[in-house]
């Protein structure tokens, strides 16, 4: 069940199948740059994607008790028209699958979700890293635009 803690044999074939398949996307994926772990006893990946509009950006995959969460840092909080940048965000959402835009840490704006642990599966986390890197890529410039203006041209 999704809401259930995953024992111990469940935690660590999802974090061996979350290597093996990072190690992939790094050793074949031409729009993968660089993939890290996070500390020995933290079960966090990052993975340093390529992109077109936004040069690029870091994907964060967190394993967690009962899921694996994902995000990515689009941009940071607006210096103006701050509330038409999240209203252009917050519409995208409803077109999104698996993954939202939300406001986080110092008003930056992420684009964040998660999944049981039970459904990491190769397609599952294609899915996902395709979906990030697409709604990324189709928000950062109009986003930038309205919330630096001038500062922001291209």
């Amino acid at each position: 069940m999704a809401d259930e803690i995953a024992d111990p044999a469940t935690f660590r074939a999802a974090a061996a199948h979350l290597d093996q398949w990072l190690e992939t996307q790094r050793a074949e994926n031409p729009m993968v740059d660089a993939l890290e772990r996070g500390e020995p006893d933290e079960y966090r990946w990052y993975l340093r994607v390529r992109g077109e509009q936004k040069d690029v950006f870091t994907v964060w995959w967190t394993l967690r008790q009962r899921t694996l969460h994902y995000e990515t840092y689009v941009l940071p909080a607006p210096e103006e028209r701050a509330a038409e940048v999240y209203e252009f965000l917050l519409r995208r959402n409803r077109q999104i699958f698996g993954a939202a835009f939300c406001i986080g840490d110092e008003d930056a704006c992420y684009l964040v979700g998660q999944i049981p642990i039970g459904q990491i599966d190769d397609g599952e986390l294609d899915r996902i890293l395709g979906t990030l890197w697409e709604w990324t890529e189709r928000s950062f410039r109009p986003a930038m635009r309205l919330g630096f203006g001038d500062r922001f041209k291209g």
